[in-house]
């Protein structure tokens, strides 16, 4: 009988305050998801989460040489909200695209920079105010009703950078869009980097 196939550990890394994140999110999604209401208490919870650096496993922390990272930390089993960290390699950026839900940006390592987009009056997408750079600790915030094209982007050319992401649903099976500066759309569904997420619930190891 074949051994049944090895799986990545995720849990170098303390699962305490990623639990207690999920489970602030959760409670509040809970009592509805209007945006105004629930962004505040999201953002407060998602400080507290990227104030410490010391919970993500390192296996989720990992850089690709050619793309950037979209690693699923958890998702809701109605799929309310996602939580996501993603990795971005030197100098790598994402595409102009939207997001169609709510979401939070919170910076761990490094910093990246964002880039809001708006069409202009031949429908181009052209820049549409000053860019905004997140550092350690910074939170930006991203929906249609708020803004929700942007390009993304790590800010350094030698070095790693990694932000907490949490969206208002499965963010890797919402159907988005892409646009080149014409103004042409191109649909896509990101999925995720991995096929595994950590264990935040097993405790057997904590106080060990």
């Amino acid at each position: 009988m074949p051994e049944p196939a090895s799986t990545p550990d995720p849990a170098p890394a303390p699962a305490a305050p990623l639990r207690a994140f999920v489970t602030a999110v959760t409670q509040a999604i809970g009592h509805g998801t209007d945006e105004a209401r629930l962004l505040p208490v999201v953002r407060e919870a998602l400080a507290t989460l990227i104030a410490r650096d010391d919970w993500l496993p390192e296996a989720l922390a990992q850089p690709h040489p050619q793309y950037y990272q979209q690693y699923l930390l958890h998702c809701d089993p109605l799929e309310r909200f996602s939580v996501v960290s993603f990795v971005w390699g030197p100098g790598q950026r994402t595409p102009i695209h939207d997001h169609t839900v709510w979401g939070l940006i919170g910076m761990l390592r490094g910093e990246e920079i964002a880039q809001p987009f708006g069409r202009d009056a031949q429908g181009r997408w052209v820049p549409q105010g000053p860019a905004t750079r997140l550092r350690p600790g910074q939170i930006e915030a991203v929906s249609p009703t708020l803004g929700d094209v942007h390009q993304v982007s790590n800010a350094f050319a030698d070095r790693t950078s990694i932000s907490i992401h949490v969206y208002g649903a499965n963010i890797g099976a919402v159907q988005r869009s892409v646009y080149a500066e014409d103004g042409t759309r191109k649909p896509f569904v990101s999925g995720y980097s991995h096929a595994w997420v950590p264990n935040l619930w097993d405790r057997s190891k904590e106080n060990a």
